[in-house]
């Protein structure tokens, strides 16, 4: 449930696979033409069950607490309803051969048994939600809770403050400006140009959103203040002022002022995050493909806050639509089907985290504890294991404290601070990694601080590199540098030569990335015609 992930197309910086990370091969490139037929997908009404069910439920949802925005539900069948997930949940999108690739990975999955697609939803206001025509009436009723989980997450977790609410529209604004280049330049230049912007469409900076606005910081080229003299010592009597600030000195200390101020100036002045927001501003790209590369940014910062709180929204999501079928909602004679579909829901495979299975899990196990006021000092102190067992102060404070949680985390805060130990011991949680000796995946450890810190790594940055401008004239000759802040994890060198070739189309000039290995550091470069690399101790 929920929006699918994305498939990004190939390129970006990528970390190679740790020990207990998910191996996620390069999907190869398909035919570039391989986009789908063009077809409006035509939402049908809801049926008089339908209406009077979502009616029921938004009563009950609202009676829970719950504060959405407006929701509009429409039906698509199968086919409308995979176009409609290729396009990352919105009916119209720019045109690009991985829409789709994506089209038919769906249409294949569903046509062969191997996956469903039960709904989708639109952060947005108000909330666009769609339901697969041929779900029984039960998992219709199961979806609509689920949606109502969710538009509450949009509309009140603080990832999500600064997100376009009107993006429907946005999107197909995108979608028209980019249907005009095409007309203008021909699909080829546009489509590669949007390869190219794609492949860096994560070089992004999470926390640029919720920072002050850029436009209340001095321009750039504004005159510098005259500097004061902050090596002159006071002196409240004037026939002392030769003796505590001799006139040698303060020369000496002017001229190694001048001789600082004349030194060229380091641009950018600090490592810049925003990648995309750089290479916008400050390449040599005409019009066009200035616009486009805005297009790709400002669309990648709207589906950032879903990356940063995936576990957070699925479990918010799954919380509300178990507790609301199975108190309100559900027949006697729906029981068995709902929690068929549940359980499928929630169950796990091997080698993948299930969001929707720890993110339910973990905002139980927090309402339980706060219930019970297993939390503060003395209950940390407490090292009787048949004390903490029994412990129950009987306080009632889970539901308040899982919607504070709901409003204010996301998912590294949300597993750094409640994942415990007897949660994990609950759950039975472990890492695991490949054994080359044996060829195959195996636990292992299940030391509990292990195990969360491999949680934690994979979830910082959606387990990428972390990638900054460091000079846009390196050595003095045009040339950018970017660097890789190294977290004990290599770079998959064949994405990031990728990157750097496709950074070079936009930079036009050679394009370098600092990183490093567990022994030495290490320089790539790609001048245009090759690449190169270099070692840097």
């Amino acid at each position: 449930m929920g929006l699918k992930a994305r498939e990004a197309v190939r390129g970006g910086f990528r970390l190679l696979p740790a020990a207990g990370d998910a191996y996620n091969p390069a999907t190869p490139r398909p035919c570039r033409r391989g986009f789908m037929q063009s077809r409006s997908a035509m939402p049908k009404k809801l049926t008089p069950e339908l209406a009077e069910a979502q009616t029921i439920i938004e009563r009950h949802a609202k009676e829970a607490g719950l504060d959405c925005f407006e929701t509009v539900f429409e039906v698509l069948d199968f086919q409308e309803m995979n176009m409609v997930a290729a396009y990352g949940g919105f009916p119209n999108r720019y045109p690009h051969w991985r829409f789709g690739m994506e089209y038919e990975h769906l249409s294949k999955s569903y046509r062969y048994g191997l996956s469903k697609i039960y709904e989708m939803v639109i952060n947005s206001d108000p909330c666009y939600a769609y339901l697969l025509e041929s779900n029984p009436m039960v998992d219709q009723k199961l979806v609509m809770a689920h949606v109502y989980g969710h538009c509450d997450f949009f509309k009140n977790n603080y990832c999500f403050a600064q997100t376009n609410r009107k993006m429907l529209d946005e999107m197909g604004n995108h979608a028209a400006r980019v249907r005009r280049y095409i007309d203008r330049h021909g699909i080829e230049a546009v489509e590669n140009f949007l390869d190219i912007c794609l492949s860096i469409e994560d070089l992004i900076d999470p926390q640029a959103p919720h920072r002050v606005s850029a436009s209340a910081e001095p321009p750039r080229d504004a005159e510098p203040e005259t500097p004061r003299e902050e090596y002159k010592l006071p002196s409240s009597r004037k026939y002392m002022n030769d003796y505590i600030n001799p006139p040698e000195f303060l020369e000496e200390q002017r001229k190694k002022r001048e001789a600082e101020q004349g030194k060229p100036r380091k641009f950018p002045a600090q490592p810049e995050r925003d990648v995309m927001l750089f290479l916008m501003e400050n390449a040599p790209l005409e019009s066009w493909q200035q616009d486009v590369l805005s297009i790709i940014r400002e669309e990648a910062y709207y589906f950032l806050p879903q990356m940063m709180t995936k576990i957070m929204n699925e479990g918010w999501a799954s919380y509300w639509h178990s507790k609301l079928m199975t108190t309100k909602i559900l027949r006697d004679a729906e029981v068995i089907d709902y929690a068929c579909t549940h359980a499928g829901t929630m169950s796990t495979a091997g080698g993948r985290l299930n969001p929707y299975k720890l993110g339910i899990e973990l905002f139980r196990h927090i309402e339980e504890r706060w219930d019970r006021g297993q939390f503060g000092k003395e209950w940390l102190d407490c090292d009787d294991y048949v004390a903490r067992q029994n412990w129950d102060k009987k306080l009632g404070l889970g539901r308040k404290k899982i919607f504070e949680v709901r409003k204010i985390h996301n998912d590294i805060t949300f597993i750094d601070e409640f994942l415990t130990e007897d949660f994990a011991r609950e759950q039975k949680l472990f890492s695991f990694s490949f054994n080359n000796d044996r060829s195959r995946w195996e636990i292992e450890s299940r030391e509990f601080k292990q195990v969360k810190q491999r949680l934690l790594q994979q979830l910082t940055n959606a387990g990428r590199p972390f990638i900054f401008v460091e000079d846009a004239n390196f050595e003095n000759r045009g040339e950018l540098l970017l660097n890789h802040k190294w977290e004990g994890v290599d770079l998959d060198p064949g994405y990031a030569r990728d990157t750097l070739r496709n950074i070079f189309q936009i930079w036009r000039r050679p394009v370098n990335l600092h990183s490093r290995t567990e022994e030495h550091g290490v320089l790539l470069t790609f001048n245009g015609r090759e690449h190169s690399e270099k070692r840097m101790d």
